[in-house]
């Protein structure tokens, strides 16, 4: 989980402030609406005393008329206002919930690889979708009760002290019950808030582990297991929203109940004729002390409505605050030769214990091809995802053309390495989409269908009734391996980089779908720096050079002959395979 600091409910809303500021006009209409929204509710209920007192009573025609032309304009103000305030704030609400979107997108897409490892998809998932939404609907209720609500409250006390001062000091001994209840329930709401927050992105994670992998849970017959997870914690979940809604719910009868004892007892004050007060005089006074029940309750739960945002502020402003990934360098690399030096490279990831590589040393000479080879865990990957700083080292150097890659800019050494791992990852969208993903815009339909052919990714697009505009679904999921292998490779064959990484790139390829992109590695590799990692040892043999990781240390290094005649690990892998 994202680590974040406790936020108090005044810090949520200053923090909050620089993402309204910008549409300081809406806030100002929706605020002015919401007066005026509270200003006429009083208005109409202290036009009863007059309306009763004078009009009725003393048979006063022309002062109902006024009076009744009063409530009609009244009530027209009052539509007009609710909806300007309703529309603006809708309007800012989308607004802000939108940048907060925006945002957060832009941080994770920002981040280092490392924090990613550390995060699960529906955490952060719940981050950008339930807790914008959550911040927004909690800011927007809470300054409708912050400006409506208590200027209603203002208003009714104002109407009351008009309709008689002594009935109306009722008011002021109910306040501090009011203000208690309303602290108790705040105490109450954090901890449950926090929970169902959690709840909400353990939903999203088994949702999201589920579908993609679909097809191991119903090879594996986990189906009962699944439904049974999902539904524990979904019933927790449920739990929690009863549990929030219970404690939310709590301050309308309690504040129901101290207004009825202040109701009960100004009738009692009436009954016992201890107060000299005209029908009208009691009319408002009743009605508005009736009408106060609404904003008391309100004012309960602006409490509630602030702890929601500021529970939602720490996650998000927690996540924003969460170090992005280092880009000091000044170097713009273009069209690099493609030499690679890896000087005294120890590595250790964040969450490990101990180095997975240790003091490694190797140079590439531009246009090689060099293999790394050795058992899972060795440290082969880490070497391959060091080059395009998907990790930062800390201890050693690791220089393209001499220059060290913290001096280039990342997006311009990114641009010199085309990367093909075993896990290709495909985008929603069609063939073409992926494989001109990032370049869109750049690159001819001839020049996306030539790279196609390259990878003999062509043999199998032809055959389908859309060619390269074939929708392939979800992380190309209508497609076979070798097939998406195959995309991967015409996308890189597309930038033309000069270093080329492939990490186990046919390792889980049937005997066809190797054959075809081992085809189009070996066209790939043509005047290219390449690093590949493979098990297959029959992959790598025409390779310069090869190097056998164990331990995090480099043990072997040679090409296919010198390592076979060293009758080392090496050879003893390659005796393995092929005599099984």
């Amino acid at each position: 989980m994202i680590m974040s600091k406790k936020f108090s409910s005044l810090r949520a809303l200053i923090q909050l402030w620089p993402f309204v500021k910008p549409f300081k006009k809406a806030l100002f209409i929706a605020v002015l609406g919401l007066l005026l929204n509270a200003v006429t509710d009083s208005a109409l209920i202290s036009l009863t005393k007059p309306l009763l007192d004078n009009g009725l009573m003393d048979k006063n025609y022309s002062l109902l008329i006024i009076i009744a032309i009063s409530i009609i304009g009244l009530i027209a103000l009052r539509g007009v206002s609710n909806y300007a305030s309703t529309y603006c704030l809708s309007w800012l609400s989308g607004k802000v919930i939108t940048k907060f979107r925006q945002m957060v997108f832009d941080h994770l897409v920002k981040c280092p690889v490392s924090f990613h490892d550390k995060q699960t998809v529906g955490d952060l998932v719940s981050i950008i979708t339930y807790n914008t939404q959550m911040l927004s609907k909690a800011s927007s209720d809470a300054l409708i009760i912050l400006v409506r609500e208590i200027t209603y409250a203002i208003g009714l006390c104002v109407v009351m002290f008009y309709g008689n001062w002594k009935l109306a000091l009722v008011l002021i001994i109910l306040v501090p019950f009011i203000i208690w209840v309303a602290q108790f329930i705040a105490k109450k709401f954090r901890k449950k808030l926090m929970s169902m927050q959690k709840g909400m992105g353990e939903i999203t994670t088994a949702a999201d582990e589920m579908l993609k992998g679909h097809k191991d849970v119903l090879v594996f017959n986990a189906k009962e297991f699944e439904k049974n997870n999902f539904n524990k914690i979904t019933n927790i979940f449920r739990c929690d929203m009863l549990k929030i809604e219970l404690i939310s719910r709590l301050s309308t009868p309690i504040v129901q109940m101290i207004a009825t004892f202040g109701l009960g007892f100004i009738l009692f004050l009436v009954a016992s004729q201890s107060l000299d007060i005209t029908p009208g005089s009691f009319t408002v006074v009743f009605s508005a002390m009736i009408a106060v029940m609404r904003p008391l309750r309100e004012l309960t739960s602006l409490h509630v409505e602030l702890q929601k945002g500021a529970v939602a502020c720490e996650s998000l402003f927690g996540l924003l605050d969460t170090p992005l990934e280092v880009d000091s360098g000044k170097i713009v690399a273009k069209n690099v030769k493609g030499n690679i030096e890896f000087k005294d490279v120890t590595y250790q990831y964040p969450s490990g214990n101990k180095p997975i590589l240790n003091d490694i040393n190797f140079r590439i000479e531009a246009g090689q091809t060099i293999a790394l080879v050795g058992r899972s865990g060795a440290g082969k990957s880490t070497i391959a995802s060091l080059i395009p700083r998907f990790y930062d080292l800390e201890k050693g150097q690791i220089f393209i053309d001499d220059i060290n890659i913290k001096d280039y800019t990342l997006k311009s050494l990114r641009n010199q390495i085309g990367y093909v791992s075993q896990r290709v990852h495909l985008f929603n969208g069609t063939i073409a989409d992926n494989i001109v993903y990032g370049e869109r815009g750049l690159h001819s339909q001839e020049e996306i269908i030539n790279a196609a052919k390259l990878a003999n990714a062509m043999e199998f697009i032809d055959k389908l009734d859309k060619g390269i505009d074939t929708e392939i679904g979800d992380n190309g999921v209508l497609l076979s391996g070798g097939q998406r292998q195959r995309i991967a490779i015409a996308r890189v064959l597309l930038r033309n980089n000069p270093i080329l990484i492939l990490d186990e790139a046919t390792s889980a390829l049937d005997n066809e779908s190797e054959r075809l992109v081992q085809e189009a590695i070996e066209l790939l590799q043509k005047n290219r720096t390449s690093i590949i990692i493979a098990h297959r040892l029959s992959t790598i043999e025409k390779a310069d050079r090869i190097l056998v990781i164990d331990n995090g240390r480099i043990i072997e290094d040679g090409n296919h002959q010198t390592l076979i005649g060293l009758d080392g690990i090496y050879a003893l892998m390659h005796k393995m395979q092929f005599n099984s």
